[in-house]
């Protein structure tokens, strides 16, 4: 099994927990979207979306973050017979629910517009570069460089900023209620649902919101808490944006960024 993805792609994140709870064995390819990795043609040609991550499995290729987190829930659950019956309806509606919030917009809110648009020019710049080296693929890199100008325009709607926000605060509300009945979102145990819904607070703490989304829910808090503890947020989260860890991982590609910029690397 091959897994294409990165620690700064929130979705990464949950389909990585969800391996790494299971003890599944996996090859891991970083592919950094920052410095436009995902759009080299090789990624590209699997993907055209560009989206991380993606998983590999013999011939069985998914690019859909749920439906790789209910694969990943299959392909051993005999195994795990307390885990069986996570995948409910119940289950499903969480699911869908926590990848129904899309937080491009409301990370991107929230980095300040003078690095955003720096990652942005350069993002364009490499799509541009690699249309010119693969030219069979121009019409797919064209649908990216459109839609890294549409998320240009979205986000100078401040209504559309807005729903994100609120969609958001309803999520943590609805946990904020399931907690009060049960210590994890699927009920007593530890499920995929949680594997999903953890990145969401791993965004917030990078993005140094806290105080905002998290503290004031004192269930949610409790629960970020604890499972904070386990090995897979360690391996998957922590060991990149655990205290100072995360200006180092930042820091890192916005050094390589630059570079590129000013030696005009594309």
């Amino acid at each position: 099994m091959q897994l294409y993805h990165h620690p700064y792609s929130l979705d990464s994140q949950k389909v990585r927990l969800a391996l790494e709870e299971r003890e599944i064995d996996y090859i891991s390819y970083h592919v950094n979207p920052l410095k436009g990795k995902n759009m080299d043609s090789p990624f590209f040609r699997m993907n055209p979306s560009a989206k991380l991550p993606l998983l590999k499995n013999g011939g069985t290729i998914i690019y859909d973050t749920l439906d790789m987190i209910q694969y990943i829930h299959r392909i051993n659950v005999s195994s795990f017979d307390s885990q069986a019956a996570v995948l409910d309806d119940k289950a499903l509606e969480w699911m869908r629910k926590i990848q129904g919030w899309n937080p491009k917009v409301f990370t991107l809110s929230h980095v300040p517009e003078k690095y955003r648009l720096f990652v942005s020019t350069f993002i364009r710049r490499v799509v541009m570069a690699r249309m010119a080296e693969s030219p069979d693929l121009a019409s797919m890199y064209r649908s990216r460089l459109q839609s890294a100008y549409d998320t240009e325009e979205i986000l100078k709607d401040p209504d559309v900023v807005k729903q994100s926000e609120d969609q958001l605060v309803r999520l943590l509300d609805d946990a904020e209620q399931q907690l009060t009945e049960a210590p994890y979102l699927a009920g007593q145990e530890y499920s995929v649902v949680d594997s999903m819904f953890i990145p969401v607070l791993a965004r917030i703490e990078l993005l140094n919101l806290e105080d905002k989304y998290i503290n004031c829910r004192p269930k949610i808090a409790g629960y970020w808490k604890h499972v904070k503890c386990r090995p897979s947020y360690v391996v998957v989260i922590g060991k990149y944006f655990s205290g100072w860890r995360k200006y180092k991982t930042l820091l890192s590609t916005g050094i390589m960024v630059w570079i590129r910029h000013i030696l005009k690397r594309y």
